[in-house]
């Protein structure tokens, strides 16, 4: 009930696209079987986020007004979850032998929910607006409190409290909130009088005229910025998560308590001092990166295309993402080359002076890249990109072009 106040709140009557969903995803797990629901139920959850996307841009085209497809996205990660959930319970079950079903076994699901615990999962109010998704397994446990008391009612080990890790994420969303109305509207990139029609305050004549380091330290200053309200709403998320436990990860064997992590989506620091590519990817928007590697990288074989791909369904249709994605791995190409090529050189302690190097490389070249992101459109990410003469691509490009060409360190011997 909670969840539908939310997004009648912010999104009006448009919470009906989520029951429409809901509804009839559940009539497909009642009605076909466990391993068709594996193909039909994604299939059709990603549909109707897709065709969401596309009337989104057909109505409001480059605008950021919040509809119901940031839910939807949430939906579509949660359904196709709980669908391969069911899928690995009957195989399990069964005793067959599947790789992925065994490594996602803690989320294995041998029954069907009932239509009140669906519901109540698919609208859970702390997750139902922008993530993170989790497993119905972990929402179920929550509920129960089968995570920290065992049969008998006796908490499995001490339970800490819950104060600091449901306030010091909402202080976080405070900040987060403040930085991005201040900050924000002291470097916009957009026009502020219209964001949608007129030609990016980044890319406008009047910009272009001041030096171009001035302008990507502003642009790079302004991308702070506008992530700060994505950051907001998970870290507000997270405490609300946190605030019943369900962000809480239970004890282990010996009755320690494990952590906090379940609704954590956001590593904040470690994704503003990330030393490459992959750390940076990783601590942003976490859960989603968990969705993907649990439910389509292993259910793939380890297929990079179907992940990019079901990525880039999933965000929309707007240039700027594909022009984004199509970047991205241009940088991960650099990243292995280099540490093949250079990196056995160096210390690899992170505040080294080459760590810091490569911090600092790593935030310029990404920066560069996710303005597309922003910019939407295929012309202001050209122009924008022009603007800085392509330095991002050109520099990945000679960068690998020159490692390609050095000797690989032989590796050290280790000594008797």
């Amino acid at each position: 009930i909670f969840g539908i106040f939310l997004l009648q709140f912010t999104t009006g009557v448009q919470w009906m696209h989520q029951l429409v969903t809901s509804l009839v995803a559940y009539a497909m797990f009642l009605v076909l079987p466990r391993k068709t629901c594996t193909f039909v139920v994604p299939a059709f959850v990603m549909l109707y986020c897709v065709l969401g996307h596309l009337h989104r841009q057909y109505v409001n085209y480059l605008g950021w007004d919040l509809d119901f497809t940031s839910s939807q996205m949430v939906i579509t990660q949660k359904l196709w979850m709980l669908a391969w959930n069911l899928y690995d319970g009957e195989l399990l079950a069964k005793g067959k032998e599947s790789r992925a079903a065994k490594k996602c076994s803690a989320f294995a699901l041998k029954d069907m929910p009932d239509i009140i615990e669906y519901l109540g999962y698919t609208f859970s109010f702390p997750c139902v607006l922008s993530g993170p998704a989790y497993e119905f397994s972990i929402y179920k446990q929550a509920c129960e409190g089968t995570h920290m008391y065992d049969s008998n009612g006796k908490p499995k080990g001490e339970i800490p409290s819950k104060f600091w890790p449901t306030l010091r994420p909402f202080l976080q969303g405070l900040f987060c909130m403040a930085s991005f109305v201040v900050v924000g509207g002291y470097f916009p990139l957009l026009d502020p009088s219209d964001p949608q029609g007129s030609t990016p305050l980044v890319t406008s004549p009047e910009f272009l005229e001041k030096p171009m380091l001035y302008r990507f330290a502003y642009m790079w200053v302004g991308l702070w910025a506008i992530r700060q309200k994505y950051i907001m709403a998970w870290v507000n998320s997270e405490a609300c998560n946190n605030i019943w436990y369900a962000g809480f990860e239970g004890f282990d064997a010996t009755g320690k308590a494990i952590g906090w992590d379940i609704a954590n989506n956001m590593g904040i620091w470690e994704f503003e001092t990330a030393p490459n590519i992959q750390t940076l990817s990783k601590e942003w928007n976490k859960k989603t990166s968990v969705w993907l590697t649990r439910y389509v990288y292993i259910r793939t074989n380890g297929s990079l295309m179907a992940v990019y791909s079901m990525s880039a369904f999933w965000h929309g249709f707007y240039p700027g993402y594909y022009l984004f994605f199509l970047s991205v791995p241009l940088m991960t190409f650099c990243e292995r080359i280099g540490k093949k090529k250079i990196s056995p050189y160096f210390s690899k302690e992170k505040w080294s002076v080459y760590g810091i190097v490569s911090i600092i490389t790593t935030s310029i070249c990404a920066e560069y890249m996710v303005s597309a992101f922003v910019l939407l459109a295929l012309d202001r990410t050209w122009g924008l990109w022009k603007s800085h003469y392509f330095f991002g691509h050109i520099g990945c490009a000679v960068f690998y072009a020159v490692c390609s060409m050095l000797p690989t360190p032989k590796p050290k011997e280790k000594s008797a």
